[in-house]
């Protein structure tokens, strides 16, 4: 059970944790080309973080390509194939277990909650080098809906048995802060998966740090105290 007196805060991973979005455009780009759609890199990159099934909906809309199941899938199977070849120059961001660690020494519950499924997120989560384990982890498997509803993070919020008020929701996309802001969470921006500081406040970030790093020299803004 969590201390009283400490938030519990839920981290997204993809550009939170691990410097990892650039490979999940490159590998969406592949993907997409693979079945003969244009889209440009800069499209990808705004689109990631929100749920698959968005992303299929925007593709439609911006490509006039009619996307059904079948195409769906194909697209998440060449995505997670093109994504997995890129995983050996893949890196946890600066500070990113030593903010984690410091967290759990500290008595701070703390959650991953991805819009990946476990077939890409769990590499990532295993380069943290930390106990598997011992984490609070929530995937796209095991929710209804993924960002920018709110399902991943009152999931993770439940298991740590902390209400959503009492969390803060740190993430890397409007997508992230959005969710948040539906689970009735505050929510913490990184610059750090190439959103900018004005974006993430529009979207309603409490606080914008440059990257894990910095928000561990910072947790005090958020009246954590580690």
């Amino acid at each position: 059970m969590p201390t009283p007196d400490h938030p519990a805060i839920l981290f997204d991973l993809d550009g939170t944790l691990v410097d990892s979005v650039y490979h999940h455009v490159l590998a969406w780009s592949d993907a997409l080309a693979a079945v003969g759609i244009e889209m440009s890199i800069w499209r990808i990159h705004r689109r990631i973080g929100m749920s698959g099934g968005l992303f299929a909906q925007a593709l439609a809309r911006e490509t006039d390509v009619p996307v059904d199941d079948s195409l769906r899938q194909e697209l998440r199977d060449r995505h997670a194939a093109s994504f997995k070849e890129r995983l050996g120059s893949i890196s946890p961001l600066p500070g990113a277990r030593e903010l984690l660690e410091g967290l759990t020494e500290s008595g701070v519950p703390w959650a991953i909650a991805t819009s990946g499924r476990m077939l890409t997120a769990g590499p990532l989560i295993e380069k943290l080098g930390l106990p598997v384990g011992d984490m609070t982890i929530v995937t796209r498997d095991q929710v209804a809906y993924a960002k920018p509803n709110p399902d991943l993070f009152e999931e993770a919020a439940r298991r740590l048995d902390v209400p959503t008020t009492r969390c803060f929701v740190v993430g890397d996309s409007v997508w992230d802060i959005l969710a948040a802001r539906r689970a009735g969470a505050l929510g913490v921006g990184l610059l750090s998966g190439g959103y900018g500081d004005r974006e993430l406040v529009d979207a309603g970030a409490f606080r914008v740090f440059d990257d894990p790093a910095a928000l561990k020299r910072g947790l005090f803004e958020l009246g954590v105290r580690v």
